[in-house]
């Protein structure tokens, strides 16, 4: 499914981080100073981007 647009621990927005968190991880940088470069300091928001798959190809042919 899509990322969730804010956090659901605290309420911070996190879709706004999600296309360049994967973008710079998939160049193969890591996670962790991806998140420290975007401003991610909580560990519950961290844990949004960083848990979330993507599933929209998976689910998108059942609709």
């Amino acid at each position: 499914m899509m990322v969730p647009v804010r956090c659901f621990t605290c309420g911070n927005v996190v879709g706004e981080h999600w296309e360049a968190f994967t973008a710079r991880v998939d160049e193969g940088e890591d996670p962790a100073e991806v998140l420290d470069d975007l401003g991610v300091s909580r560990h519950c928001c961290r844990r949004m981007l960083v848990s979330h798959t993507d599933l929209v190809d998976v689910v998108a042919p059942y609709q």
